[in-house]
């Protein structure tokens, strides 16, 4: 296909120029025409380069401005794109069919963006159509982002999953699906750009002085064992109070997974130390009365390795850990319960996908998971892939990135059936990653489509108190979650944050 991007010749920036090295990568021939418009505040690109200076270490952003030539040649005369997408705060109107507007919060251009970025929010990204239509929309993270410079990249780095996703379906002939009216955050009071950075530093002085005087995150495990309904039914926290799975302190326990294989059932957890900053896989074993051992690793490698998705198949057991570090997937078999794996295949190749979670449906296999392409968040890009067997081959579901949402996107345990319906546990990280968890409903998912619907929210509270709550599992009577604390270095001090944050009737 042969592309247009429109921008303003005073603010064309670095993720511009990525979107459309992509968009060439892909195969497409990609013209950039600069328009002339009021440049952007004085303060604005001050901001944006004393933030490089002082947060950023000097280190390239999608945010950074370059040269419109940079982005792609100016078109020749005869240029006759089949497709333009204008990234300029005032597109003309009306425009030829083939055009494309990028809105943010429902306006034009990027002002709108910064404004919900100032605010301390985040903006709903919207690709539009002359007539108004919505033809792409998303919600981005910005777990990865610093500032206000990390906020336009991240946003810039949605906005090309977006494009990226569209312009494959249009040169396909194929429908792209929609997803429904995503509502952003309420929004903040506007700050000045001079403001917002005065905020960024204030926020990365108490980042520093918060890790230097707590383990940040600290993540913890809660489990119960019942026989009557839990989370998975019930869509709330109701029943017996979950326990906390005692860790040492300098490390933490997360990601919780649940199997049971030849009559035992053992508990496989993410295990970090802080002291390391990498994390491995670890076993406890659990009887009819809780743990009845302790942690102990059963997966290392030298990269990190994290949500230990252990399942049966094939007289075997399996465990698909996130190794995002070593941008594969990778299978693991159990050769000797639970504390011998072998690796046995790379499932994908050179991509970096978060929380792989695996399910059979339909006659097919189907891999869950959150891409990260570049830059932009960790947790807001919804990846599909389906295959034969759960040894593959796995190829890319016809539909590419078919949500772009941190409120739903990002896998949070196993998928669950209830009778004849489908349900994914998954992350909502619009307080930050992994700040509740939402139960969602696969109302279709075939090689044409995929949509589903939340059903439940659960956040913290009084029956699991603390900061986070992202992973649901449950195998038997063993039902699990995990949720984070602040773990304070001094154990004077973590003894009285620990008894505060104690779930009633814990003893």
């Amino acid at each position: 296909m042969k592309l247009l991007l429109i921008v303003e010749t005073a603010r064309p920036r670095r993720w511009m120029a990525d979107l459309a090295a992509s968009l060439i990568a892909r195969g497409h021939l990609v013209r950039c025409e600069g328009v002339t418009a009021p440049p952007p505040p004085a303060l604005l690109a001050e901001v944006l380069e004393l933030e490089r200076l002082l947060v950023g270490r000097l280190r390239p952003s999608g945010a950074d401005r370059v040269a419109p030539t940079t982005i792609a040649p100016p078109p020749d005369a005869d240029f006759a794109p089949d497709l333009t997408l204008d990234l300029t705060r005032a597109p003309p109107e009306p425009g030829p069919a083939n055009r494309l507007v990028l809105h943010a919060d429902g306006l034009p251009g990027e002002d709108a963006a910064i404004a919900a970025l100032t605010a301390g929010s985040t903006p709903l990204i919207e690709i539009v159509d002359t007539a108004g239509a919505v033809v792409e929309r998303g919600l981005p993270s910005l777990e990865a982002a610093a500032g206000l410079r990390g906020g336009i990249e991240a946003v810039g780095a949605r906005v090309a999953t977006l494009v990226l996703a569209h312009v494959g379906a249009v040169a396909a002939g194929r429908a792209r699906p929609i997803p429904p009216a995503i509502f952003a955050p309420a929004r903040g009071l506007a700050r000045s750009a001079g403001r917002a950075l005065a905020q960024t530093l204030a926020a990365t002085l108490v980042r520093s002085v918060y890790r230097l005087c707590c383990h940040a995150p600290h993540w913890r495990v809660g489990w119960r064992l019942h026989d009557g309904p839990g989370i998975a039914e019930t869509g709330d926290l109701s029943g017996p109070l979950f326990q906390v799975l005692a860790d040492p302190g300098p490390r933490f326990y997360a990601d919780p997974f649940v199997a049971t294989w030849e009559g035992r059932t053992a508990l496989f957890v993410e295990d970090l130390d802080h002291r390391l900053g990498r994390g491995v896989v670890s076993a406890i074993p659990f009887d009819a009365r809780g743990p009845s051992g302790p942690a102990r690793p059963v997966l290392q490698e030298p990269w990190h390795l994290s949500y230990p998705f252990v399942f049966a198949h094939d007289g075997a057991l399996w465990m698909i850990p996130e190794s995002t570090g070593a941008r594969d997937v990778a299978l693991y078999r159990c050769t000797a319960f639970p504390d011998r794996w072998e690796r046995v295949a790379t499932l994908l190749d050179d991509l970096v996908l978060s929380d792989a979670t695996i399910f059979e449906h339909a006659g097919r296999w189907w891999m869950f998971g959150t891409a990260r392409d570049g830059g932009g968040g960790w947790s807001d890009t919804l990846s599909i892939h389906v295959a034969p067997s759960p040894f593959g081959p796995w190829r890319p579901h016809a539909v590419e990135a078919p949500l772009v949402d941190r409120t739903q996107a990002r896998p949070a345990g196993a998928v669950f059936r209830r009778g004849d319906r489908l349900f994914r546990p998954a992350q909502d990280c619009s307080d930050g990653y992994g700040g509740a968890l939402v139960l969602a409903e696969i109302t279709r998912l075939d090689d044409d489509d995929f949509r589903q619907e939340v059903r439940a929210v659960l956040r913290p509270g009084r029956r699991w108190p603390g900061r986070r709550l992202h992973t649901l599992n449950r195998v038997g009577r063993l039902e699990v979650i995990d949720g984070s604390v602040l773990r304070p270095r001094s154990r004077l001090l973590a003894r009285v944050v620990e008894a505060r944050t104690r779930p009633r009737g814990e003893p």
